[in-house]
Parts: C-alpha cells; structure tokens; sequence
C-alpha cells in the first residue's frame, strides 16, 4: 500500500481546515462503512483522531460490530461530507490496527468519564436496561479510584490506509468537480471524474 503523498494529504488538510474554520459541527465526523463476514455493508458515524501520510485513524471497543467487521475483512469506506462547504472526500482502502504506544497515547488524552466509558461498555452487545450501563459505569468508577485509568485491552485503533481518495466539490448545476487519486502500482495517479 502506498503512503499518500504532500498534495494528496494537503488537499484534505484545506478542506478539513476550511470545515472548521466555517464552523461546521463535528468537522472530524465521517461515515464509516465495513463488510460483515457474509459480505454484507454496514454503516455508521465516528470520529477521525488523526491523520498523517500513513492513513486516517479512529478509535473502537474491538468487540464492536465494526471492530468484528475489520478483524473479518480488514477494509473499509469512509466519506466526509462537509455539508456547508460543498465538500465531500471518498476514502476506500485497507485497515491496520495502529500501535500499542499510540493507542495508549490517544486514551490517556480522552476526557475521564470516556475512559471509564470504554471500560464500563459492551459496545454493540444487549443492554437490558440504562441502570445495567449506568451499574456497569459506577463499579468502573470504584474500582479505578484515586488511580489513573488504563487502556482495556479490548479498546484501539484503526489505520485506513487508503488506495483510493477522491475530493469532490459541490458546483452549480450539479456540475461538480471530482478530483480521484488511486494507487496503481504502488504509485498515485490523479484524474478528474464527470459529475
């Protein structure tokens, strides 16, 4: 898999910082869609943590149904819509976990009350009942009191690397512009796309 290259990183580095500077809610926000082992899609929200020449990264309980999906079939889609701006970015590509030492580093910079989430959820299992959740989150509250909070060893990250990105900006008359970068033998190509 190829590393993305400067302009290819540093065109979605402008639009992500035109989202935020336009003040668009959850700038960071992207559809992720995975593959279940039968080949069947799924699709929900979460949010990016990083991005570098490597890939894009996000976090997850790795019993969840999307941690399932990419422990099956380590590949995925992601979109960024930036509804205000007229701005989309289309990532497809392979998934990798990231480091020990970056995961580590991620979870001790969440918000306690997260940390305390991550070990107090079964993400994506039955619930009985909010007081289960809300039991689960006070016994995790006990038992790591006056301490720091670890990482579970069943909460990480993923790295899509992608092969394929493509940038598409909202133009009037639904004559949008498409700009898609893939990896063709180990190299990036650009080409522009019809609306």
């Amino acid at each position: 898999m190829a590393v993305l290259t400067p302009d290819i990183l540093e065109r979605f580095q402008a639009g992500f910082d035109r989202a935020v500077s336009a003040q668009i809610p959850e700038a960071n926000a992207m559809t992720l869609a995975t593959v279940d082992p039968d080949g069947r899609p799924a699709a929900r929200t979460v949010l990016l943590k990083g991005f570098d020449l490597d890939g894009f990264v996000f976090y997850t309980n790795l019993g969840s149904r999307k941690g399932q999906h990419l422990a099956h079939t380590p590949e995925a889609s992601a979109v960024f819509w930036w509804r205000e701006n007229e701005e989309q970015v289309l990532i497809d590509g392979s998934v990798r976990p990231v480091t020990e030492a970056e995961a580590d580093e991620y979870f001790a910079s969440r918000p306690r009350g997260s940390q305390i989430g991550a070990w107090a959820s079964k993400q994506s299992t039955h619930l009985s009942s909010r007081e289960t959740l809300l039991e689960a989150v006070k016994e995790t509250e006990a038992r790591f009191e006056g301490q720091a909070v670890p990482r579970p060893p069943h909460w990480s990250g993923f790295r899509i690397q992608p092969r394929r990105i493509e940038f598409w900006y909202g133009k009037p008359y639904r004559l949008h512009e498409r700009i898609c970068y893939t990896v063709e033998d180990g190299h990036w190509m650009s080409e522009s796309l019809f609306p």
